[in-house]
This record gives C-alpha cells, structure tokens and sequence, in this order.
C-alpha cells in the first residue's frame, strides 16, 4: 500500500500523517531497528557485514529511509539478506 510522503508508517500497517516535520531522510540505528522489527545487535551485524544500506558521516551511521524500502522490495521478490 503507498502512502503519502509525510506518512509515518507504524508497526500496525497504519499510517499517521506528519504535518509539521519534514519528510525523515535516513534513520538513526536505533530507529532503523525499531522500524525493520529487529534488534539492534541484528542490525548493527548486518551493517558491518555489507547486508544492509547504510551511509556514514563521519563516525555517524544512519539508513537512508529510501534505500531500506527498495532493500526490503528486494528481500520480498528473493533477494538474499
């Protein structure tokens, strides 16, 4: 299902409408878990293992939101994690 831009997501499947902050760009680590379902640890073990999208600044790491849902397309049509 396609959501508006400034859509947040939840867990449910629900969207909820975001009016006053901009679209989110990337994701912090902790975020990027909570929103894919999975620890942090799992996280971080594919992200060190090249698994998964990631951009650093610096010693910031952050998941870009666009490229985790065309990882996750991916993922669904057979990709491998």
């Amino acid at each position: 299902m396609k959501y508006p831009e400034n859509t947040m997501v939840l867990p449910d499947g629900l969207g909820k409408q975001i009016s006053s902050d901009p679209p989110r760009l990337a994701l912090r680590p902790r975020e990027a878990a909570k929103a894919l379902g999975v620890s942090e640890r799992t996280l971080w073990s594919m992200t060190k293992a090249g698994k998964i999208p990631h951009a650093r600044m610096d010693r910031i790491v952050m998941y870009p939101v666009d490229a985790l849902r065309k990882w996750l397309d991916e993922m669904v049509r057979g990709g491998q994690a």
